[in-house]
């Protein structure tokens, strides 16, 4: 077996794509995964993980507001948004990492781009059409470039993308996806914030919780 052909090609690197890449590889399968932004996928990187660092940040600061009723007192409590955020791209980073670790540890070869099926079997990675959210964690070293690549059996597990609304587009002011629920520049007014179905969370501070939108 040539060094661009494999038995098993999974397309995205997300929950559904790195679990089984990892499966396939342990059952004896000589395996590749492709990603062009997000080891990990839209879960790890800016939905789920990130989302509990945020509540996590939120749920303390609940508490310290509130310290009179565990018999506890602190004075001048108060948030830095932009160190809460950058706690939670730290805990994404950290597990964005660890995904490139488990590949490397069950020899699963990370192709970095973007996949097209071509014909059955065989797949093109290129250049991915769209740029990458930032802030964006490091590409993992080793992994494989663009060009053509062959499996018996490929796998598509591209994951989710937040719908847009024509005319409803995202402005980073009072029109949020969860890209921009996750790093905000500065905490919106909860009267002015608007998230539509199937994006995540918005934080909000100021209000001591997160609304699920």
């Amino acid at each position: 077996m040539s060094g661009n052909a494999y038995d098993v090609i999974i397309i995205g690197s997300g929950p559904g794509g790195y679990v089984t890449a990892i499966r396939s590889a342990q059952l004896g399968f000589k395996t590749a995964i492709v990603e062009r932004e997000h080891m990990g996928g839209i879960c790890l990187n800016w939905g789920c993980i990130p989302t509990k660092a945020l509540l996590r940040s939120a749920e303390i600061y609940h508490y310290m507001q509130h310290g009179k009723d565990y018999g506890l007192s602190a004075e001048g409590v108060s948030f830095d948004a932009a160190a809460v955020v950058k706690r939670s791209r730290g805990v994404s980073g950290q597990l964005n990492g660890g995904i490139g670790f488990l590949m490397k540890k069950n020899k699963v070869d990370i192709i970095w781009g973007e996949a097209k099926l071509t014909k059955p079997g065989e797949i093109a990675v290129g250049p991915s059409s769209k740029d990458a959210m930032q802030p964006q964690h490091p590409t993992p070293k080793g992994v494989k470039g663009h060009g053509s690549y062959s499996a018996k059996h490929i796998i598509v597990a591209t994951g989710a993308k937040p719908r847009v609304i024509p005319g409803l587009e995202p402005d980073k002011e009072n029109i949020w996806t969860y890209f921009e629920a996750m790093v905000p520049e500065k905490m919106p007014k909860s009267s002015s914030l608007w998230v539509p179905a199937r994006s995540v969370s918005s934080l909000h501070p100021s209000t001591k919780q997160w609304a699920l939108m």
